[in-house]
């Protein structure tokens, strides 16, 4: 059965800012190429949002009016730079950490192509479909369109780069029966709301008080109370906007980095030393 599809909606301008001390900028170049082949083929004809993303030069000022993507080593850089919640004009902004991503073993590719999804579909990081189990009962589902397959073994490859697999409309909706249409890019998805090996969606149970919780694949919800690392999406959704900050200006943010980057060779030198 052919997948309905959203209608569709102005081009977005992504501005991707490499600050990552772990990734030359000719390390994402290729990956930025690879991401807007996904977006453009596969993620725009279902979900009806577009992007064009480009890369921001070192010591060059990101457009006016674009949204950022911004590959960073770790939280701890993101707080020392100064990347909030959202881009200085109040727009949104997403964060990848590479360094992160490499310590564990994941692929930083994917968490890019993970959140640059993400933010097409829910920006604002407000959106929910409600689960009504009662007539005074529910759940409210986060709509993020890759936690539920998210793993690096469930992605595929756009010229050689692999990318986030990212669920389809129908996810969400659960009147669908088993199998009846296609829930994922990569067809492994059967059932609205089915979480994949390694997937989770934040729900929120609107009579238990407890806030933002993370479901898992195995069933057992993670409490979400507490902020997550500084910029995530999971931190940023269970924060009230009205805490939100805005990030430094460009330039400031390209002074820390140099001041942060100063620190790490202080540390390395010292390491040598000892």
């Amino acid at each position: 059965m052919p997948q309905p599809t959203h209608a569709q909606t102005p081009t977005i301008q992504i501005s991707v800012i490499n600050e990552s001390t772990v990734l030359a900028d000719a390390d994402v170049v290729p990956v930025v190429a690879a991401l807007q082949k996904q977006v453009t083929n596969d993620f725009l004809p279902v979900w009806g949002a577009d992007a064009e993303l480009g890369i921001v030069p070192k010591g060059t000022q990101p457009p006016s009016g674009s949204w950022w993507l911004v590959v960073l080593d770790d939280s701890d850089q993101a707080n020392a730079l100064g990347y909030h919640d959202l881009t200085t004009e109040g727009l949104p902004i997403g964060k990848v950490f590479a360094a992160s991503d490499l310590k564990a073993g994941t692929s930083w590719t994917v968490t890019a192509s993970h959140e640059l999804l993400e933010m097409l579909g829910d920006p604002n990081i407000n959106l929910t479909v409600f689960v009504q189990n009662s007539n005074t009962a529910g759940i409210l589902y986060a709509y993020e369109v890759c936690d539920a397959c998210e793993d690096d073994s469930l992605g595929y490859q756009v010229d050689n780069v692999l990318v986030s697999d990212f669920v389809y409309p129908a996810w969400f909706e659960g009147f669908r029966a088993e199998g009846s249409t296609q829930f994922d890019r990569m067809n492994k998805i059967q059932n609205p709301f089915q979480l994949l090996v390694n997937g989770y969606i934040g729900i929120f149970n609107v009579n238990s008080g407890s806030g933002w919780q993370q479901q898992t694949a195995e069933k057992r919800p993670a409490n979400l109370l507490h902020r997550g690392a500084v910029g995530t999406r999971r931190e940023r959704r269970s924060t009230p906007h009205d805490q939100w900050i805005n990030s430094l200006p460009q330039r400031k943010i390209m002074g820390n980095a140099q001041k942060y980057r100063q620190h790490l060779q202080t540390i390395q030198q010292r390491r040598e030393a000892a």
